[in-house]
């Protein structure tokens, strides 16, 4: 395991020179209120104030910058990873398509037509789409961008890991949401390479924890999905992907989280932090706030992994 972890926080080393200048080097903040006993220290990495409102234009910038002159790109997706996808196209001159399912929300179909990528229409739902770019990629010789399962999309979410070192070099404890796996695998292999002694929190939403349970069971397993307020990490694994094997090699722990402590970490973070984030951000808050007594004394960073959030939902659970 100690192979495929150093091997991808190479590739994140590798990333970062290339993407550096198409992506921002978020801030890592002091919080403003006290959490846990006397002298622990909280730390928010804000990807929150990245490109496009979340991390997900690293991954891609990173496939992009990686990828053959003149190959075209497919990926498929209406939230953080389309939309980080298609900036990181326009601000690289890639060719780009993306495939959305005809039920996409018009305000998203706007937003990802506006950086000038071609968008193709096609099924009812999500899944429909992702097999259709799948399809297209492989009759024509595109490259397929997955949101997680690919090795220079984990490289350039790892940079995240690189940006953090070097702001803060005694790092205790990390917290990061787990979904597809993409994010915790780049940033805990690059902290295992270079920080081993920080522990990796994996934080998963009770709602929807594929990774949390295939890395419990060693193998990729099927889960039930209900509506989770971190509904960026909603949703199931690909049976290869390459983030099972990294991430039961990085995570020292899972901590599950259910809705009500999400929604506590959201207004949390609204209230006392004043940062309106997204669900899957205060999924990782909630992470650190249900084990704060385990981390007393210590310097912890809670990974903030966007702000692109819906307006109602926010308003009634953070702001009410």
């Amino acid at each position: 395991m100690t192979e495929i972890v150093f091997a991808s926080a190479a590739r994140s080393m590798r990333a970062r020179a290339r993407i550096r200048d198409h992506v921002y080097r978020t801030p890592l903040i002091p919080a403003r209120g006290s959490y846990g006993p006397e002298g622990t220290s909280l730390l928010f990495k804000a990807e929150n104030f990245q490109l496009t409102g979340s991390f997900k234009i690293r991954g891609a910038a990173s496939v992009m910058t990686a990828a053959e002159p003149g190959q075209k790109l497919i990926t498929a997706s209406s939230g953080n990873h389309g939309i980080g996808s298609s900036l990181a196209a326009r601000s690289l001159g890639q060719d780009l398509v993306v495939v959305l399912p005809e039920s996409v929300v018009p305000s998203k179909l706007e937003k990802i037509r506006s950086f000038g990528v071609q968008v193709i229409l096609h099924g009812a739902e999500t899944g429909l789409a992702e097999l259709h770019a799948q399809k297209l990629a492989a009759e024509n010789g595109w490259r397929y961008i997955s949101p997680y399962n690919d090795a220079d999309v984990i490289a350039g979410q790892g940079t995240i890991g690189v940006e953090l070192l070097e702001q803060c070099a005694g790092v205790d404890n990390v917290f990061i949401a787990m979904g597809g796996g993409g994010l915790i695998s780049g940033i805990g292999s690059v902290l295992k390479a270079f920080s081993p002694d920080t522990r990796v929190w994996g934080v998963a939403a009770i709602h929807s924890q594929a990774l949390a349970l295939s890395m419990a069971a060693g193998r990729v397993v099927e889960c039930e999905h209900l509506d989770t307020l971190a509904d960026a990490v909603a949703g199931g694994i690909d049976e290869d992907t390459l983030t099972l094997p990294l991430a039961r090699a990085v995570v020292d722990e899972v901590v599950a989280c259910s809705e009500d402590e999400i929604a506590a970490a959201l207004h949390v973070m609204a209230q006392d932090e004043n940062m309106l984030v997204e669900g899957s951000a205060a999924l990782a808050m909630a992470g650190f706030a249900r084990v704060a007594d385990r981390c007393a004394g210590q310097t912890s960073v809670v990974l903030l992994c966007g702000a692109n959030f819906d307006r109602e939902t926010i308003h009634r659970v953070a702001l009410g």
